[in-house]
């Protein structure tokens, strides 16, 4: 630990230093509302209609940032003791059409047409709501975390009631909005947030906002918000009590086992209760999972476990606070482990049964932040698995003008079986404690993270201990960045995810951006990136040199061309197509280089594709591997796309060739803003496995579904089913 100090230090010293930010501007002004208003998108209240108090002028980000948004954007702000209203007139420059790739609830992307409203409710310049509207009325509602530096720090996992409608004039599209003041955790008697809006308008290719943020930083960014003043002093008047009741049905037949289960009933439900100001209670009985779409299947050509997003939603609201510590190679929880277990007869994992869960999670003030979260999962003697308790604490605090302490601690305990006198088998446990670090300077230039975790168990362990420190600089034209991480021998997180252990990784880069005044090309420019793996037992593991250049269009498509040199000492015997076939042994090792391209074109294009190309050497042979993307929408009412992945290997004896193909038609329909149905298709011979997913949602009232799942496998040659089963949910929505 004490090797690391140094490094500590610097990233403390660079959080004080909170340069400049760009000259102070008009703060926004909420009005008192004296009359009611009638949520119809016309905009015809006094209160609108009253041309002060408008917040205008709206700077582009996208193309550039230094100049007005050719399209300008108006938002006002009213509330009341019940509610805040919100209005907003989006102007065009002529009659035209907008995108919207489908009538979906949280809708995403860079292609669509909407107006997005944020509030940073607790002046930390770290955490947001965020609620957007596009033109034809669809809503989406999120939280940013982590200052927004990322696209991944925006989460529209998170779900609550509010209301909108929109109205497309001819040489404009406006919204008006009601959010009830008990959705939002706020400070009572606070009388300023900070906010942002921004536009994106598909059109002209423009994304503006309305505080400038500079266009290398992301647009989610809270760094740049300005202040929102409320006329007098916001109170909580109405607790935030929601049911979500649940009633389900599954029936299925495993053709593998012979086995069959007939039509069974599932009741449970859900609980959200707001407690205080800023935490958010949430309880979880008997939950059903069995609606969360199905994962995007990969070509599996790497040696370690791949990494697969949650998708349950008890998991995925507030995740920020459980999930972001340590980084992609080393995570102390991942939520995903909760509900697998390995059936000690046959050693595979299967699904467990969670009974219930529970999630303290929220703000106790401006700088304090906490995640308490218990899960139980059912003991299944007939698989010999015993139940299992995870609980997680996660605290937060703010420090400097917007970086973060926290400190983890998850604990796995199993159920004790009859041999044992206590409620958990004292010899089967996994525990860990971590702090980490996260820079976010005050001008968004440097972030970065340090962190150390260290796992306990019942046996005895060398070296369990998880320790990285990371540094990102970027500026308008500059980013660069280096990471050291060491990860101990025994380092073992069971409820995290951890590919590999025993090594030390180096990894730094350099990339500069060129901003040419072209009516074709934003930006371009070159990157260098090293990135090596050791041991003490071995030495060199691991190494990759790249050497890439980046274009990005005006038109939102992007070019990168990549020359990869690998290195590859194997610790263990791997078959390379991962398919069966003869392995290469342990001690080899092996240098490659290929050439790698990829493109992603206009997204605001009816037709569109994302493509990545690989050629050169493999192993001790060569690869061609082509990974696609093609999508047709077809307005707002059909998206059908195509994922294509073909890896075609050629190696000499004893080694086999293969030519692994992944193919998966997609489509999804959505017939009005509350009812759609998707099918998702997946053929894929390096597991020989045809996959077939179809789901139909209704959403009969606010947050209220029913969902009809069918899921069949197959072989793929004889076309003999595998599994099968049908699941029909409704859930309900219940403010209390």
């Amino acid at each position: 630990m004490r090797n690391y100090i140094p490094l500590f230090l610097l990233i403390l010293f660079l959080s004080n230093e909170t340069l400049a930010q760009s000259k102070p501007r008009s703060n926004a002004f909420a009005f008192k509302l004296k009359d009611p208003i009638v949520l119809d998108g016309e905009l015809n209240e006094e209160i609108w209609a009253d041309s002060a108090g408008w917040n205008t002028d709206f700077m582009q980000y996208f193309p550039s940032d230094t100049s007005l948004a050719e399209v300008q954007t108006r938002v006002k702000i009213a509330f009341d003791e019940e509610n805040l209203y919100l209005a907003a007139i989006m102007e065009n420059n002529e009659p035209r059409e907008y995108v919207s790739t489908s009538l979906r609830r949280d809708y995403r992307g860079q292609q669509n047409d909407g107006i997005t409203f944020t509030f940073d409710t607790f002046n930390d310049l770290t955490n947001a709501f965020q609620f957007g509207v596009n033109p034809y009325g669809v809503q989406r509602e999120g939280l940013v975390a982590n200052g927004g530096t990322r696209s991944e720090d925006l989460s529209l996992a998170w779900d609550n009631k509010w209301f909108s409608e929109a109205k497309v004039l001819e040489d404009s599209w406006q919204v008006e909005v009601i959010i009830p003041l008990s959705t939002i955790r706020f400070k009572d008697g606070t009388q300023n947030w900070n906010v942002n809006f921004y536009r994106i308008d598909s059109h002209a290719g423009e994304r503006s906002s309305w505080s400038p943020i500079p266009r290398n930083f992301s647009i989610l960014s809270t760094a740049f918000n300005r202040k929102l003043i409320f006329e007098e002093p916001l109170k909580k008047t109405s607790a935030n009590i929601s049911l979500i009741p649940y009633i389900a049905g599954r029936t299925s037949t495993n053709y593998l086992e012979n086995s069959s289960e007939k039509l069974t009933p599932a009741v449970g439900g859900d609980a959200k209760i707001g407690i205080g100001p800023a935490l958010n209670l949430d309880l979880t009985f008997n939950p059903d999972f069995s609606q969360v779409e199905v994962d995007q299947q990969v070509t599996n050509l790497d040696r370690f476990e791949i990494f697969f997003p949650e998708r349950r939603q008890f998991f995925l609201e507030n995740a920020d606070l459980f999930d972001s510590f340590g980084q992609m190679r080393s995570r102390p929880f991942f939520s995903r482990r909760i509900g697998v277990d390995i059936d000690s007869a046959t050693g595979q994992n299967i699904q467990s049964k969670i009974i219930y869960g529970a999630r303290l999670s929220g703000k106790l003030n401006e700088n304090w932040r906490i995640g308490v979260m218990n899960m139980q999962t059912a003991t299944d003697e007939e698989a010999g698995i015993a139940g299992k308790n995870f609980s997680v604490l996660a605290i937060q605090k703010k420090v400097f003008a917007r970086s973060t302490i926290r400190l983890i601690y998850v604990d796995k305990e199993s159920l004790a079986l009859d041999e044992y006198q206590s409620l958990f088998n004292p010899e089967d446990y996994n525990r860990l404690v971590g702090l980490d670090y996260n820079l976010n300077s005050a001008n968004g230039k440097w972030t970065g993270k340090a962190f150390y975790h260290r796992t306990f168990e019942s046996r005895e362990t060398v070296k369990p201990y998880s320790a990285n420190v990371y540094m990102l600089f970027s500026d308008i034209h500059w980013s660069w960045s280096a990471s050291y991480q060491d990860i101990g021998k025994d380092f073992n997180p069971e409820v995290g995810f951890l590919p590999r252990s025993d090594f030390k990784r180096f990894n730094p880069d350099v990339s500069y951006l060129f901003y040419p005044r072209s009516s074709l090309i934003n930006r371009h420019g070159p990157k260098v990136e090293f990135e090596g793996y050791w041991n003490e037992a071995i030495g060199t593991t691991d190494r990759d040199i790249n050497l890439s250049y980046t274009a990005q269009f005006n038109s939102f498509s992007e070019i990168t061309l990549t020359q990869r040199n690998r290195y590859v000492y194997l610790f263990k015997d791997f078959d390379p197509t991962r398919t069966g076939g003869d392995k290469l042994p342990a001690g080899s090792d092996y240098s490659t280089k290929t050439v790698q391209l990829e493109y992603q074109s206009n997204p605001r294009n009816v037709f569109n594709v994302t493509l990545l190309s690989e050629v050169g050497q493999y192993y001790t042979g060569n690869i061609q591997r082509l990974e696609t993307v093609t999508a047709v929408r077809i307005g707002y009412k059909a998206n059908i796309s195509m994922n294509f992945n073909y890896a075609r290997i050629r190696l000499p004896a004893p080694q086999k060739d293969a030519d692994l193909i992944l193919v998966g038609p997609r489509i999804d329909l959505t017939f009005t803003k509350s009812l759609f149905w998707t099918t998702f298709v997946q053929y894929n011979n390096q597991i020989d496995n045809l996959n077939i997913n179809t789901r139909l949602q209704w959403r009969f009232a606010p947050v209220s579904d029913f969902f009809l799942v069918y899921t069949d496998n197959y072989f793929p040659e004889s076309f003999q089913p595998k599994q099968r089963s049908l699941v029909f949910k409704v859930n309900y929505w219940l403010n209390l």
